[in-house]
């Protein structure tokens, strides 16, 4: 930790690693540990027992958090015609199809998240190498190849999140700001857990959520006991 900022220090000496908080806890830890003086993110950072060599273990959606996240998505919808239309009057910041396609072979990038008409992605397929890395390439299973149009972009606006696990078997995901009051940070925080919980692959053994920490952009990491959470029926 030497070579951390004072602020992070000092913020640091705030939390116990060898403790697993509980929800309210480690919620509490996180709005005090934040050094910055900018409205800080958090995040969730969740380890599964999950082999993701196999196809049948992939554990990847999406789902909507109560409270948002505190941060508005800028939305690129490609689509044509009436479905084009539909994506304008519902608050798309961008619409269109080739010459989108065109602007991001190009290096632009003015967008947070991509929605795509089932019709559009033999064209948007192109930018596979380029959106792929980036993460921003649409996906039936995160609900961003859709030709529900205006619900996809309702629910991005009002705090969609994606979550995918990686080559590690760690699942990232945002659930809002340190100015969030404790408890819809809590809230949002309960959602992702039980979401994970819901999607385990049936072919998964062992212990499956090995690990949950949060933390602010700035700040440490913070422990949070596993068992806090249940699957909500």
């Amino acid at each position: 930790m030497a070579n951390k900022g004072k602020k992070y220090q000092e913020a640091a000496k705030l939390v116990d690693r060898t403790k697993a908080y509980d929800v309210a806890e480690a919620i509490e830890l996180v709005k005090k540990a934040a050094p910055a003086k900018f409205d800080e993110s958090v995040e969730v950072a969740v380890r599964l027992g999950v082999d993701t060599k196999k196809a049948d273990q992939q554990v990847r959606g999406a789902v909507v958090l109560p409270n948002g996240t505190g941060k508005t998505q800028r939305v690129l919808v490609f689509a044509k015609g009436e479905k084009a239309k539909e994506a304008e009057a519902a608050g798309a910041d961008h619409v269109g199809d080739s010459d989108y396609i065109n602007k991001i072979q190009q290096g632009w990038f003015e967008f947070d998240v991509i929605v795509a008409t089932p019709d559009m992605m033999a064209e948007v397929g192109k930018l596979g190498r380029v959106l792929g890395p980036k993460g921003l390439m649409p996906n039936p299973k995160t609900g961003t190849v859709t030709f529900e149009v205006e619900k996809a972009i309702n629910e991005i606006k009002a705090g969609k999140v994606e979550y995918r696990v990686d080559k590690t078997g760690n699942v990232h995901v945002p659930i809002g700001k340190v100015s969030f009051e404790a408890d819809k940070l809590a809230e949002n925080l309960s959602t992702i857990i039980e979401t994970l919980l819901k999607v385990k692959p049936a072919a998964a053994k062992g212990t499956y959520m090995k690990n949950v920490a949060i933390s602010s952009t700035m700040g440490p990491g913070i422990k949070v006991n596993p068992s806090s959470f249940t699957v909500k029926r």
